[in-house]
């Protein structure tokens, strides 16, 4: 579903991506984990082709991103849905406005029928009863999930997550693991996620993958990740200040 081949990009000079190799296969939910400034965050604008590599290739169901024209890229865009860090709500919006905004856009739906839309995949995330409310009248988790909703609100087959629990408390943190596997299951969605947050790296992913110096550094099963012996992954996954990865 997804392959990026020997990625590189640079800013300003300074290598961020340097010859990542990662493949993605249908339905399999991969998890990217590495410090802050490690270019975990460039690699998803990649894959939905908001930043093209210096070197190296794209493929989303083999086809090769840097090869399409902007109509065709906004198609394959439309394989995607994604949920960011921060849930990034129209604050302006009620609720079932945010989740159904992909339908107002891109398709010719009366507001009706993307209401009722919204309405399901609101339920789907255990949310019922909060589709007229504004986003300030929403706690951290309750703007996650209606984030999660509007991510699967066009039916995506790829999702992407942009540090899924960041900002939440253990027990919330956990309620949304458990939705984006039971989301998977139920919808058979291939998904990249990104995050600090080891506890949800296990639980989600089918596979970690470690980001370091631009490079993938090693990639594995959780348990495998959980056994690893190289400094650098232990480090992370231990949250320790001793070690190769040097604090910023």
């Amino acid at each position: 579903m997804i392959e990026l081949i020997d990625i590189h990009k640079s800013f300003r000079s300074k290598p961020i991506l340097n010859g990542v190799n990662i493949r993605v296969d249908g339905g399999e939910t991969v998890v990217i984990i590495g410090a802050s400034g490690s270019g975990k965050t460039v690699l998803l604008k990649h894959i939905i082709g908001l930043l093209q590599p210096e070197r190296g290739k794209v493929r989303i169901d083999s086809q090769d991103l840097s090869r399409l024209n902007e109509t065709s890229l906004n198609q394959i865009r439309r394989k995607f849905g994604m949920l960011f860090q921060n849930a990034a709500l129209f604050d302006s919006m009620t609720v079932w406005e945010n989740v159904g905004f992909g339908h107002h856009q891109h398709s010719r739906l009366e507001d009706g029928e993307i209401r009722e839309i919204a309405l399901r995949k609101l339920a789907m995330v255990g949310l019922r009863g909060v589709e007229d409310l504004m986003p300030a009248q929403l706690s951290g988790g309750m703007r996650k999930r209606v984030g999660l909703a509007r991510a699967i609100a066009m039916d995506p087959e790829i999702l992407l997550y942009d540090e899924p629990t960041a900002g939440l408390d253990p027990i919330m943190a956990d309620v949304i693991n458990q939705l984006i596997l039971e989301l998977n299951q139920e919808l058979h969605i291939t998904t990249v996620a990104i995050t600090h947050d080891m506890t949800s790296a296990y639980k989600i992913g089918d596979r970690i993958a470690m980001l370091y110096d631009g490079q993938i550094r090693e990639m594995g099963s959780p348990q495998q990740i959980r056994e690893s012996q190289d400094p650098v992954v232990r480090q992370f996954i231990t949250g320790t200040a001793q070690g190769p990865i040097a604090a910023l």
